[in-house]
């Protein structure tokens, strides 16, 4: 009956979104190794404009010591900072803890709040916030994952790079990359170092966009927006240290829903372990805008189709982060699925 009525606004994924969260709660993920400056970056986020009326939830999971200037008693689970921040503790789970807070907004025992930041331990690996907004269907009612920023720190990060799986993790699993502290090593030597640095970040990384906090001065627009998807098409495949590949699928052409749906039912059922994340804007048929996928090992949000192409360019590409899973795999997967799959 509804297709006798189609609206204008809707599409094969329903009503069409000028973005990808659409009048869901953005959600930023601040990660980095222990040192390199979070919390500096934070503070000053959070006295910006842009920073007013978000809710900061620090995931240390018990620990004792945080920042005063984010949390002034560390006894209290919550507290509310004169710029209207609302800085939480997350002592249990993090899905419980953002649980809460929705309902105390409801029941305004909590303040409003238009954006969440979550501030990792220095050792987390982020796998596990990522898979949380891929999970539980409830918080991706209410929440929209949109950047995961990691803070390097020019002046250990490419030692930490070597040793730490943790620091390589987060470097890979990143949108945006800020170095820090490129005051501190001046000269050549410096420039040396920093240029070594960022090698080691687009090895590791290539679709990343790379930025430097002197000072702890940055944009904060690297907190609060997702980017354009332009910056994640690169070619060649990149193999890390710790068997993880990141790669991207291109195609310049129109895609059958079903070929991709398939082809991550068929990844995600035999590896869904190993598809550390997937994320990307399809050009699909009978769609006006692209469609926005994203994947954290099995699970994954449902797909959202925007009003328009952020950059003008149609071309459909999928950045995967894979453990153990080449780019050819991949490749041969979505070639056997399109093969096997009725032409309509």
């Amino acid at each position: 009956m509804n297709s006798l009525f189609p609206s204008a606004a809707a599409g094969p994924f329903g009503r069409r979104l000028r973005r990808a969260r659409g009048a869901k709660v953005p959600v930023t993920v601040i990660t980095g190794f222990l040192g390199a400056g979070k919390t500096t970056l934070l503070n000053r986020f959070l006295r910006s404009p842009e920073g007013a009326g978000t809710a900061v939830v620090i995931n240390e999971y018990g620990a004792a010591g945080i920042d005063d200037a984010l949390v002034r008693d560390s006894a209290d689970e919550t507290v509310l900072l004169g710029n209207g921040c609302l800085c939480c503790i997350a002592r249990t789970d993090l899905q419980e803890t953002l649980r809460r807070m929705v309902v105390e907004r409801e029941r305004g025992e909590l303040p409003d709040f238009k954006r969440i930041v979550i501030e990792t331990s220095g050792m987390a690996d982020p796998s596990p916030i990522l898979q949380t907004f891929a999970t539980d269907r409830a918080l991706g009612e209410v929440f929209h994952l949109e950047v995961v920023v990691t803070v390097v720190d020019a002046e250990n990060g490419l030692d930490t790079l070597r040793w730490s799986a943790e620091a390589r993790k987060q470097a890979i699993l990143a949108d945006r990359l800020i170095i820090t502290k490129t005051d501190i090593k001046t000269g050549a030597a410096g420039q040396k170092a920093n240029e070594a640095l960022r090698a080691q970040l687009r090895q590791l990384n290539a679709g990343a966009e790379i930025f430097e906090a002197a000072q702890g001065i940055i944009e904060p627009a690297c907190f609060t927006e997702p980017g354009d998807g332009a910056r994640n098409v690169f070619i060649a495949e990149a193999e890390h240290s710790d068997g993880i590949a990141s790669f991207v699928l291109t195609d310049d052409k129109p895609m059958p829903w079903p070929v991709f749906a398939r082809t991550m039912d068929v990844l995600t059922t035999m590896r869904g372990a190993d598809l550390l994340r997937v994320k990307g804007f399809l050009n699909v048929e009978g769609c006006k805008g692209p469609v926005v996928v994203q994947f954290v090992q099995h699970l994954s949000p449902p797909p959202i189709e925007l009003e328009r192409w952020p950059d003008g360019d149609t071309t459909s590409r999928v950045v995967f982060i894979t453990r153990g899973v080449t780019e050819k795999q991949v490749r041969d997967v979505f070639a056997a699925v399109k093969g096997l799959l009725p032409s309509s």
